[in-house]
């Protein structure tokens, strides 16, 4: 099953970007399943249920995000009637919304689950420990999907790092999202996890300013 995963989707040049692309490299590459981080998607930070609309209507299986997924506060009343839109896992849970999603893949139908979750370092808030509280939920997941991927959105290299090799031979995949800047790092791991460090951005070739400094 070949599985795409898309970096930080970046406000309306970002979902314009995607909607022309998707679907050429869903042919070419025969894709099965797609995730995107969308937390950036409505002008740069946030996102709201239109722009959530607009990505899964292009072709987009399954949205996760990040720091950012709070910044439109229209979306704190409509998440949870957006099961395929995710928050990080280890957010303090008496916030709404959810960190996983299992959906299926578009021909073979086989189950494919998605697992958001946020670093800790040089990030900000009240944040739960990834490491335990995500091989807890993998460990659930792996009871309704052969397939798991994982976004983990976080600043530091070396956190995304040690998450991707604490993981390795339990889930599919484990990618970075936050930094906007792709690594071109991505490698099998020793038992068979597939690894990136970050993703990059769906969007302008030079950010705006205000997007370096409040990445």
């Amino acid at each position: 099953m070949k599985i795409l995963l898309i970096g930080d989707v970046v406000g309306n040049p970002g979902r314009t970007i995607l909607k022309r692309a998707l679907p050429a490299v869903v042919k070419a590459y025969d894709i099965e399943y797609c995730v995107a981080n969308v937390e950036n998607a409505a002008g740069g930070f946030g996102v709201t249920k239109d722009v959530c609309d607009e990505i899964l209507d292009a072709g987009v299986d399954c949205l996760t995000s990040g720091n950012h997924i709070w910044d439109k506060k229209e979306i704190l009343g409509v998440i949870d009637l957006i099961p395929q839109l995710l928050r990080p896992l280890n957010y303090p849970s008496r916030q709404p919304g959810r960190g996983s999603h299992v959906g299926k893949a578009r021909r073979s139908g086989v189950p494919v689950a998605t697992l958001n979750l946020s670093g800790r370092v040089f990030m900000h808030g009240a944040l739960d420990d990834p490491f335990a509280l995500g091989l807890r939920e993998v460990e659930r997941l792996r009871e309704q999907a052969k397939v798991i991927l994982v976004d983990m959105h976080g600043e530091a290299t070396s956190e995304k790092t040690a998450l991707g090799n604490y993981l390795d031979g339990l889930v599919s995949a484990v990618v970075g999202t936050h930094t906007h800047v792709p690594t071109c790092d991505h490698r099998i791991l020793p038992r068979g996890t597939a690894y990136c460090t970050d993703l990059g951005m769906t969007g302008p070739t030079t950010p705006s300013s205000a997007s370096r400094r409040t990445r």
